[in-house]
């Protein structure tokens, strides 16, 4: 196993409130790694910390060693970083299939002339792209819903054109932010599968999530944030018997 991104001592402060204080969190290439912790413990602001929507107040994001501190965005996303958001992000006014494509555009080269004249070669390279997309969204299950519009899809189904999105642009690691808020159990339990799938077919993933019964099922590995602190990174098993963490979030070990 080899570490693909790295938080180096990161803390992030606003207005004087320190939302995350020296994290230091190792992600490696093939892990399912989960972040818990209670609201306000900072897991959110780490996503963001590492995918370049925030710059830390001190310390590093490091990614196959090289320092991409403060990065923007779409840099990130190009060297190999997608991420989902707690809050479902899609262009509801387009379709489904378009949304992936529209993912796939940070490593589409297209010259301005393809683009101003829509030649062979435009065609030939948006064609690639749609064939691509409809094959992410039948690995996903749904692509008997891929000319709908986004905003027309129920809620479970939205969550996986956001997955799909992120999956499209070839990442090397994907960030799921509760990936399965609004969804019901029954898509909570094929969510754990896909997952798992993700994995299986490459990216590493990092994962926020509430719902301990997913992220311990699925997780390799748990980091728990508590007060924008790191008080425990290791094993589900080990997460769950340990004092602090019980403390912080889990609450008694019956209810996990």
């Amino acid at each position: 196993m080899a570490v693909l991104l790295k938080a180096d001592s990161i803390s992030k402060s606003f207005g004087g409130v320190n939302a995350l204080s020296d994290v230091n969190l190792d992600i490696m290439d093939d892990e399912i790694l989960g972040i818990i912790g209670p609201n306000g413990a900072g897991k959110t602001t780490l996503f963001n910390v590492l995918t370049g929507f925030y710059t830390p107040t001190s310390g590093k994001v490091l990614y196959r060693g090289k320092d991409m501190t403060g990065k923007p965005v779409d840099e990130m996303n190009r060297v190999g970083l997608a991420r989902t958001f707690q809050n479902i992000r899609l262009f509801n006014a387009m379709t489904v299939v378009d949304n992936l494509v529209v993912g796939m555009h940070a490593n589409i080269k297209q010259g301005l002339t393809n683009i101003l004249f829509r030649n062979a070669q435009f065609k030939k390279t948006e064609k690639m792209a749609y064939d691509k997309a409809m094959e992410i969204l039948e690995y996903l299950g749904i692509e008997d819903v891929a000319q709908e519009l986004a905003g027309n899809l129920s809620y479970g189904q939205q969550r996986k054109v956001e997955i799909g999105r992120a999956l499209a642009s070839d990442p090397e690691i994907v960030l799921l932010d509760e990936p399965s808020a609004g969804m019901n159990p029954q898509e909570a339990i094929e969510l754990m599968s896909l997952i798992k799938g993700i994995r299986d077919r490459g990216p590493a993933v990092i994962l926020i999530e509430h719902n301990m019964r997913l992220v311990m099922g699925v997780s390799d590995r748990v980091a728990v944030l508590n007060f924008g602190k790191k008080i425990a990174d290791c094993s589900p098993e080990e997460a769950q018997n340990d004092p602090q963490v019980i403390e912080a979030y889990l609450g008694k070990r019956e209810d996990c």
